[in-house]
């Protein structure tokens, strides 16, 4: 419903907020105006009881009728004002039946319009604008007009009966119309309130699904890095051993003892991951050290060399840029060791800059051509990883001339020691 308050438009009822928040809160809300109701209601059965004018047998008659009311809202009315519509036959069927039920006895009795300041909020609950505004007017006038035609007052009577009417009407319109503003605003209070809670979780079921889908990328990139990269170099050492058997028993022996070597590093890896820790060769080491271990055993393993050149002020930085570091580096040399062919040189650079840390692995070998559809997961988990940290990742390549990696990633510029300054210690001559 709109949020106006044009003629045409509905009053905008409060509505019963969906969502979890609390679904019971409206039919709570209107027990308040049930006791309001039954305040107004019993103030005036007694103002009705306690008269003098007319004789007890008009006010016995009117008490009676008006009576009637309290059930009649209690059975009718309050079902009408808790349902979701206005204007429902239900509604305009309780109306009428109130209208009669309070005309009668305010015809007779005076007082019973007292009642109007129960019966007004209700128009404005049950109908819409423009036919509440009729209701309220006839609320408020009829009882007059009958009165007046029954018991013929005299001037002055009628001067403030009326007067009591116009009044009465002119508070009716006041009170209905903030009835309405407090109405709609409940009801768009209601309305943002379920979509905040639906937005919620919306945003945490968001929110888990990143979490999960952040974490399986995670965990590839680091199986990819770690374990595939390890099982790789098994099979390669595998297949030499067993072109080996048959002539070179000492050199099968060799890579034997490799390929054990690089089961326990991959299982370190593994535990090392199930543990949530940082990368095993960065475990009490230094980058430049762990560095230096790969290209030792990329050496070992494909009996090319491998040397590592380190420049700028080698120093420790941020966990997640050095392990960005080294995994580029070892996705580098897994990729030589694949691709580049046998012989191929790879010379690992290390740059400690002052704002950025760089690191380029370049290899002699085949090659490839870098337009052309290439399937794995390596060069594309080493860029999500250098974003991860600010960082840029970039492949050069082309067919015959080798293969270069080279990483940026940023980091603090270093922070110069400060020393105090040592205070001068004056020594007093003995004498």
């Amino acid at each position: 419903m709109s949020a106006d308050l044009p003629l045409e438009e509905p009053p905008g009822r409060l509505n019963a907020p969906a969502g979890p928040r609390d679904p019971d809160v409206y039919h709570r809300t209107y027990r308040r105006w049930d006791v309001y109701f039954a305040i107004v209601f019993a103030a005036t059965f007694l103002f009705v009881l306690g008269g003098s004018d007319p004789g007890p047998g008009l006010r016995a008659v009117a008490a009676a009728v008006f009576a009637a009311t309290a059930p009649w809202y209690v059975l009718v009315g309050r079902p009408a004002l808790l349902a979701e519509a206005e204007d429902k036959p239900r509604a305009v069927v309780y109306l009428v039946g109130l209208f009669l039920l309070f005309v009668v006895p305010a015809a007779l009795v005076g007082e019973v319009r007292v009642a109007i300041f129960a019966l007004t909020p209700q128009c404005f609950m049950l109908l819409r604008m423009r036919r509440a505004l009729i209701a309220v007017t006839v609320i408020n006038v009829v009882p007059v007009v009958v009165w007046a035609l029954v018991e013929r007052p005299d001037a002055g009577d009628l001067f403030f009966n009326s007067l009591f009417a116009a009044v009465s009407w002119a508070f009716s319109l006041l009170i209905g119309s903030w009835i309405i503003m407090v109405l709609q605003q409940s009801s768009e209070r209601a309305r943002l309130i379920a979509e905040l809670e639906a937005s919620r979780e919306e945003v945490a079921r968001l929110s888990a699904a990143h979490g999960a889908l952040a974490e399986r990328e995670r965990l590839t990139r680091e199986i990819h890095d770690t374990l595939a990269q390890g099982f790789t170099s098994l099979l390669m050492l595998v297949q030499a051993v067993e072109s080996e058997l048959d002539h070179d028993m000492p050199l099968a022996r060799r890579h034997l003892g490799l390929m054990a070597r690089t089961a326990r590093e991959n299982l370190a890896e593994a535990r090392a991951l199930v543990a949530g820790v940082g990368p095993a060769d960065l475990d009490g080491s230094s980058l430049p050290d762990a560095l230096r271990r790969l290209a030792a055993r990329h050496g070992e393993q494909t009996g090319a060399p491998a040397r590592v050149e380190v420049s700028g002020a080698a120093r420790p930085l941020p966990a997640a840029v050095e392990v960005v570091a080294l995994r580029g580096c070892q996705e580098a040399l897994a990729n030589a060791r694949r691709h580049a062919g046998p012989g191929a040189v790879v010379t690992i650079a290390l740059g400690y800059g002052e704002d950025a840390l760089r690191l380029r692995v370049r290899d002699t070998g085949r090659g490839f051509d870098p337009g052309a559809p290439r399937e794995g997961y390596g060069l594309s988990g080493l860029r999500a990883r250098a974003g991860e940290v600010g960082g840029t990742a970039r492949v050069t390549a082309a067919p015959g001339e080798g293969t270069t990696v080279e990483l940026e990633l940023p980091v603090r510029p270093p922070v110069p020691a400060t020393h105090p300054s040592r205070p001068t210690v004056r020594t007093r001559s003995a004498r």
